[in-house]
């Protein structure tokens, strides 16, 4: 092949993109501050309670279920509730929309909305400018130059040694400068990978534990409707009322782990293949740099056409994937200053529903009534029995109230609740959910074959045990309360937003950038050896036909010098 004489190079190609190159460097919008605030927000229920006696018989299946440490709750000042939607993000999202005539673009973070995605693309509109101008201008020059060598050939002449040694030392250096941003490229997208896979798995964590606490609430309702002591049982309405909130409870559970496992899923596979396609990119950037540094230098003229070729379009390519990664950059940043705002106003509907979804707060209020509920009846069943059955002093005559029952008397339950729901301090000789079924058991007698007792004690052993099932309840649901309080205000959420922005979200922006700026370095230095392995092939091609035609006609002139 032959190419056009030495002293007519192709500068402006090398500088357009040279200076487009640097430009789009220093005119990669950068994250807006963020700033971290919290507000919080709690609400007082009351509700008028009935209590109505129905005989029958209950077993309690888990009499020992124990609620997780609650002490680590968080307790929240009250605040208005927001209802309406929320713009995220506003002043940071403003960006030009193509597909609304590029004009501002004012809805926000909405990851959900092609507008916005289309504003952001917008940003990395540099990156695809100059692979469009890459592809063509180059693609151009390659053509004029396949054209002027099967058109015009010409001798190759023209060496300059000067020429030949800057243009290997500049074709070391962008090699090595590939080899570098690969290296980067590589580590930072095992990190981002790394990072986003730990962060998916808190989000997937936090709802899983939110819907697993829920379905526990379900079922301590679901047992607490059919307990009773001593054949007293929880009101006809109230049991009704379990029905329905069961279903919604576990409707909310059901739709919180999957939505978010689903999401979760959907955006993990799309940062695998992401990761798969990076590592691909950056073992054959790095595989068409180094093999085109020894074809150069070795002379494989063929082989250099070949990976020009190839690398023209590779290189296009990695300048779009800059682009897609400056973007994916602009979202995560995006994204963490939406939580950010989110804290500030947890109970706004938001795009942020699409990433983890709050329960709905009409559900979680009537569940914490409802658990206060129960919790309230079930107290008032076993205070029932305690100060109408076992310390009364009744006659044998009394019939199925009198089993014998002396001694002194049972202490009353401390009910946690008053009768409007709200929260009751204990009397004088209460005793307290936590350890009453303790202070009891001094008060069990010993029965007969009839049910009745020949010791002292004021309690019988299934009494006793109908007893600490309903206290075991009652404690579970009363234990569930700032849980559920926690659930209104969606405060799991705000804790979930809290934690990525302060632990992952620094993370997930650095290493997006060590992304973009590794295929950066990547495109330039591939861009650049692509055009030197052409300079160098054609200078070496110049240097050895220069010594071929050189050296016999030196050899001439010291044999016949007078010609000369």
């Amino acid at each position: 092949m032959s190419y056009a004489n030495r002293s007519n190079p192709n500068p402006p190609l090398f500088l357009f993109l040279f200076l487009a190159l640097v430009l789009c460097l220093f005119l990669f919008p950068s994250s807006s501050a963020r700033t971290f605030a919290t507000a919080s927000e709690s609400s007082g229920i009351s509700r008028d309670v009935h209590t109505l006696r129905v005989p029958d018989v209950a077993v309690l299946e888990r009499e020992n279920a124990i609620v997780g440490p609650w002490d680590i709750r968080r307790h929240l000042e009250e605040e208005e509730q927001i209802n309406t939607t929320m713009i995220l993000v506003a002043e940071q999202t403003r960006r030009r929309d193509p597909l609304n005539n590029f004009k501002i673009y004012t809805n926000g973070f909405n990851i959900s909305s092609k507008h916005y995605w289309a504003s952001v693309g917008f940003t990395a509109a540099p990156f695809f400018i100059i692979a469009a101008v890459w592809f063509a201008f180059f693609g151009l020059c390659l053509s004029i130059i396949c054209v002027c060598y099967c058109c015009c050939p010409r001798e190759p002449y023209g060496y300059s040694r000067t020429c030949y040694c800057i243009s290997l030392l500049l074709l070391m250096l962008f090699t090595l400068l590939a080899m570098i941003g690969s290296v980067f490229l590589y580590t930072g997208q095992g990190r981002f990978h790394s990072i986003t896979t730990h962060t998916l798995k808190y989000v997937v964590h936090q709802a899983n534990d939110t819907a697993d606490n829920l379905l526990k609430v379900s079922d301590y309702l679901a047992v607490a409707k059919r307990t009773g002591v001593d054949s007293i049982f929880l009101p006809a309405s109230v049991q009704k009322s379990i029905d329905t909130i069961q279903t919604k409870i576990n409707e909310s559970g059901t739709m919180l782990s999957t939505r978010t496992e689903e999401n979760s899923k959907d955006i993990q596979r799309a940062l695998d293949n992401t990761g798969l396609a990076l590592i691909i990119l950056s073992a054959v950037m790095l595989a068409l740099a180094f093999l085109g540094f020894l074809f150069s230098v070795f002379g494989m003229q063929c082989l250099v056409y070949f990976l020009v070729i190839l690398g023209w379009i590779l290189v296009a390519g990695t300048f779009i994937l800059c682009g897609v990664f400056l973007l994916l950059h602009n979202v995560v940043g995006d994204t963490c200053i939406a939580m950010e705002e989110w804290v500030l106003h947890p109970t706004a509907k938001t795009a942020l529903d699409d990433i983890i979804p709050c329960v709905d707060n009409a559900t979680a209020q009537e569940t914490l009534v409802q658990t206060k509920t129960v919790s309230y009846q079930l107290s008032a069943v076993v205070d029932t029995i305690i100060n109408n059955v076992s310390n009364k002093d009744v006659p044998p005559q009394a019939g199925a109230l009198y089993y014998n029952q002396s001694g002194p008397p049972v202490p009353a339950l401390c009910n946690p609740f008053n009768p409007d729901l709200s929260d009751r301090k204990c009397a004088p000789g209460e005793v307290e959910l936590s350890n009453a079924t303790e202070v009891w058991k001094s008060s069990i007698c010993q029965v007969n074959a009839a049910g009745m007792c020949y010791t002292t004690g004021r309690l019988t052993p299934i009494i006793y045990n109908q007893m600490v099932t309903a206290v075991n309840l009652s404690y579970g649901l009363y234990r569930y309360g700032p849980f559920l309080a926690e659930l209104q205000d969606c405060t799991f959420v705000r804790q979930t937003f809290t934690d990525i922005s302060t632990k992952y979200c620094p993370d997930l922006g650095k290493y997006t950038q060590w992304i973009y700026v590794g295929l950066v370095m990547v495109s330039a230095a591939v861009m650049l050896s692509l055009i030197f392995w052409v300079i160098y092939a054609r200078e070496r091609r110049h240097r050895v036909y220069t010594k071929q035609f050189m050296t016999p006609s030196m050899e001439r002139r010291e044999k016949d010098p007078s010609s000369y």
